[in-house]
């Protein structure tokens, strides 16, 4: 089975050996995420896929993955070009697994990573780009603790790019504790937007080159 994972990933590098963007998409699908703010998340991952594959060669260098998280952390979609991804229909339930998810996220980037060295597949920073409504809820202390040292770690020697996205009664002090780079606040729910603004930004980082540093749109949507 291993040999079998390992001669598809040489035949999908060898079709498409174009550098990749990987990008998570860490998802609060916790239960006071049901209702309107789940439904215009739903709405913004189309909108963000339907805008991405317009540019030809960001549909081809920036890879998707998604990670869900409330009392079950779950991979809903691995890596897979923006030419490939079809967003899933997300529903919400339970608690916030905050601290398990950002550690399941920078596992899924450090697994990718090593594929992409395997087969010779040069790729930009990985960037993580997490939305909630909340706060670590229903973990021990010290798994959160451990996920943000871990992230300071990753942050401090360019390993990922981690950018947090409060939505309406989210605690952004707390949020703030947690992730290197300030979080940001939505307006209101503008989900679309916000992955409209995403999308530009993995397309800008998708055109230039590794290690460059990319100048990005003014994030519209949000408040500091």
């Amino acid at each position: 089975m291993l040999d079998t994972f390992k001669l598809d990933e040489a035949v999908e590098f060898a079709e498409n050996p174009e550098p990749r963007c990987p990008c998570v998409l860490l998802l609060d699908t916790s239960g006071s995420m049901q209702g309107p703010a789940l439904d215009a998340l739903n709405q913004g991952l189309k909108s963000f896929k339907d805008d991405l594959i317009k540019d030809s060669l960001a549909a081809r260098r920036v890879e998707v993955a998604i990670v869900t998280f409330n009392n079950d952390i779950r991979v809903e979609q691995d890596f897979v070009t923006a030419d490939q991804f079809e967003p899933p229909l997300l529903k919400a339930q339970g608690m916030t697994y905050m601290g398990g998810a950002i550690q399941q996220a920078l596992d899924l980037i450090q697994t990718r990573k090593a594929q992409y060295r395997a087969n010779g597949v040069a790729y930009y920073r990985p960037w993580v780009f997490m939305i909630t409504d909340g706060a670590p809820q229903g973990e021990p202390e010290d798994v959160v603790a451990k996920a943000a040292q871990r992230l300071r770690e990753d942050e401090n020697n360019k390993h990922v790019a981690f950018f947090a996205v409060g939505v309406e009664n989210a605690d952004m002090e707390r949020l703030s504790e947690i992730v290197v780079r300030t979080p940001v606040k939505l307006k209101g729910l503008n989900f679309v937007e916000m992955f409209l603004w995403l999308s530009a930004s993995m397309s800008a980082v998708s055109h230039s080159k590794i290690d460059d540093q990319v100048a990005l749109p003014p994030p519209g949507w949000g408040t500091v």
